[in-house]
């Protein structure tokens, strides 16, 4: 069942994306080779924990993390811990923060140092896709018009989307309906309604769209070894335009977007 958000739940909602936002800021910066995940993954606790949120992902499901942060060839889900950057990487951060009972989801990958035209491509590719998935959050769209635009741009560019995770609703619990798929057919799927909040997240590989689970059961990891990129916002969908709960002041020149 897809729960609609009263005007005062997606305030809440847009509270823990102000957080987060200004946590993926802060780890943008901070984030430089040498620095290990885990030093990462201690900083957005404590940044979060400040402002009043609480990190989601700590002990969901048994996850140890605050973040998940994945490197290079890892799609998702990367365990915090001694793996420290490295000079031409890509790092893909993933945020939840949860406030006054609503979760806000986010994430973005970051290019560490002298970073390779093609990985630097890739990113700009998959936030382009991200923004395109944006775009059709508003009444009377359906879900499979989001799906394919991300689609579209993904594989316009000669790159793959991972088809066996997707994006999903979020509220006062981190997953719920609908999920979404970042493939899929225009004109399919249910009609999006003023009130759904969304976390959209194109996971985008610069090789094939297969993915496995390391022995960690939670990093997943492109099937041929090809870097991968992930950015994701959470979105209320709104009667004639989106509404981004997670715009950070980096990608609005210093506004709250």
């Amino acid at each position: 069942m897809i729960v609609r958000k009263s005007a005062a739940e997606v305030a809440k909602i847009a509270a823990a994306g102000d957080i987060l936002a200004d946590c993926l800021d802060m780890l943008a910066e901070e984030a430089q080779p040498g620095v290990s995940t885990a030093d990462l993954d201690r900083l957005a606790e404590r940044f979060i924990r400040e402002r009043g949120g609480v990190p989601t992902f700590l002990g969901y499901r048994g996850f140890p993390g605050s973040i998940c942060a994945s490197p290079n060839d890892m799609v998702v889900h990367g365990i915090p811990g001694a793996y420290r950057i490295a000079e031409g990487d890509i790092v893909s951060i993933d945020v939840g923060v949860t406030r006054d009972g609503y979760v806000a989801d986010s994430a973005i990958t970051l290019p560490m140092g002298a970073v390779e035209a093609e990985a630097l491509r890739l990113l700009d590719v998959t936030r382009e896709s991200l923004e395109a998935g944006i775009a059709q959050c508003h009444e009377g769209a359906r879900l499979g018009d989001l799906s394919h635009a991300v689609q579209e741009v993904v594989e316009a560019a000669g790159f793959s989307v991972v088809r066996s995770l997707v994006g999903h609703g979020v509220g006062r619990e981190m997953h719920e309906d609908p999920q979404i798929p970042n493939y899929g057919d225009p004109g399919r799927g249910p009609r999006l309604e003023e009130g759904w909040v969304l976390a959209i997240e194109p996971m985008v590989n610069a090789g094939g769209h297969e993915v496995f689970v390391a022995d960690d059961g939670w990093s997943i990891s492109t099937g041929d070894g090809s870097l991968s990129a992930h950015f994701e916002h959470t979105v209320a969908v709104g009667k004639k335009a989106p509404r981004v709960l997670t715009r950070r002041r980096s990608e609005t020149g210093g506004a709250r977007g």
